[in-house]
């Protein structure tokens, strides 16, 4: 996880294509800047940036779906919820799987897990568009290859 680029997702384990289901995980750095001001003294990952974290696997699953052919924006979290506070160094498990999609949107549900634990789901919408350039295209497609690799 790379927190101050938004780069939330370290490695896709999987993605069942017929249950349109991804599975990832995350490490939290043990240090980063977001942890200065959140708080000094007792580091916490933001709520928000949990939310983003399914949101980034939830795109990850609809551009799966559609061969990366457009880029799914989102545009609307239902029912978010934040269960418990995550810190430095913790292990996350990111699901998201598709609920519906068609007519330009994608709904899916998504949730975050440290061990048997959950810390935070939602509902979320999106809205699927033709990706603005090429290269846009070109750098999400490698970079969804490389979370894909093995790790040593």
């Amino acid at each position: 996880m790379q927190l101050e680029y938004f780069q939330m997702i370290d490695r896709i384990v999987s993605v069942d294509m017929e249950a349109k289901v991804l599975e990832a995980t995350s490490t939290v750095p043990d240090k980063s800047t977001v942890f200065e001001g959140h708080f000094p003294g007792h580091p916490l990952v933001p709520g928000v940036l949990l939310i983003e974290t399914m949101a980034q696997a939830s795109g990850i699953m609809i551009m799966h779906t559609i061969d990366f052919a457009k880029i799914p924006l989102l545009a609307g979290v239902k029912e978010g919820k934040l269960r418990d506070f995550v810190g430095p160094g913790a292990e996350l498990q990111i699901r998201a799987q598709i609920e519906h999609e068609g007519s330009g949107y994608a709904v899916t549900k998504a949730e975050i897990r440290s061990g048997n634990k959950r810390i935070a789901n939602a509902q979320l919408t999106y809205t699927i568009l033709p990706f603005p350039s090429p290269d846009l295209q070109g750098l999400i497609k490698g970079q969804v290859a490389d979370m894909k690799k093995p790790r040593d």
